[in-house]
């Protein structure tokens, strides 16, 4: 019986006390006992032999063991020393592994350099290869991770992450949604965002207080492509969703007081025939993408003049 089949309850209780440690709630650590939600998470990753997977939280190493079977190669991440030593005694023989020890974030919006340059050199070794994101997320930093990913220039190809439900429906909510904000319109420009699973408490141990779900996203690269400047229209989404439910033109003459005057700006929406009732969270993301586009365009052109 491989490592991954073992992933029970009874198991994870009985190698945890093997090694004198206890789940942390402070680190997220809420591990998948049902084999067939595992099983079903590394299917829709869709691995193959030209898969870089990235998996941050390796826990135990139950997902890992399903993924060093069908990837190319896998890099893992765990931040706790306990959890970390634990994984390499249970899955350190594979060679086509790399368990890294350390926070996979520098800060909240990057990655940590180490994480991206093992990337990097797994990548590098053949251009067929693409990287994948599979893993079951701590919820303290499910957003950062999924966000910064999709900032980077890493040929990323698939997503298949357990996050909390309601971040799932933030990142899939559409425009006039409660839910709709920064997050949704950053990554539905520039990927497709699926929740494909809704999953009770009773499929972790420890349980959390709250659902959670499998999500995919998938990239859009005919959306990104649209971006003139992603982090420009990245900084414009944050701050425009700041203050949602103020009509649009007041937001951005605030936001870009420095830059534009209001004339300018009303030369902007006139052009989109966005009128003076309009709001952020009634735009959809590619609409967004526009107007961002345009508000930089104006920028530069007041700028240089």
């Amino acid at each position: 019986m491989t490592e991954a089949l073992r992933q029970t309850k009874s198991h994870l209780q009985q190698l945890l006390a093997q090694y004198g440690i206890n789940p942390r709630g402070d680190l997220g650590q809420n591990y998948l006992i049902d084999l067939n939600i595992i099983e079903f998470i590394v299917s829709q990753a869709h691995l193959g032999p030209n898969d870089v997977v990235l998996e941050v939280g390796t826990g135990t190493g139950g997902m890992t063991a399903f993924m060093v079977q069908q990837a190319a190669h896998v890099v893992t991440v765990e931040v706790d020393t306990n959890m970390h030593r634990m994984a390499s005694d249970q899955l350190g023989h594979h060679e086509n592994l790399t368990l890294l020890h350390k926070d996979a974030l520098r800060n909240k919006n990057n990655f940590a350099p180490e994480v991206l340059e093992v990337l990097q050199e797994q990548l590098a070794v053949d251009p067929a290869r693409r990287l994948k994101f599979v893993a079951n997320l701590p919820y303290n930093i499910a957003t950062p991770l999924v966000s910064n990913l999709v900032a980077t220039e890493l040929p990323w190809e698939r997503m298949v992450v357990t996050i909390q439900l309601e971040l799932g429906l933030r990142m899939g909510a559409g425009p006039g949604k409660s839910t709709y904000g920064a997050l949704s319109a950053w990554l539905q420009a520039q990927a497709y965002v699926k929740v494909l699973k809704k999953l009770p408490p009773s499929v972790f141990w420890p349980r959390p207080k709250v659902d959670s779900a499998v999500v995919r996203l998938v990239p859009n690269p005919a959306g990104r492509k649209d971006i003139a400047d992603r982090k420009f229209f990245h900084d414009f989404v944050r701050r425009v969703f700041l203050q949602r439910r103020k009509l649009l033109r007041s937001v951005l003459v605030g936001m870009y007081r420095k830059e534009l005057s209001k004339p300018l700006v009303d030369e902007v929406l006139a052009a989109m025939e966005l009128g003076p009732n309009t709001r952020a969270e009634e735009l959809p993301p590619p609409q967004l993408v526009e107007l961002s586009n345009r508000l930089l365009q104006a920028v530069q052109d007041n700028t240089a003049s």
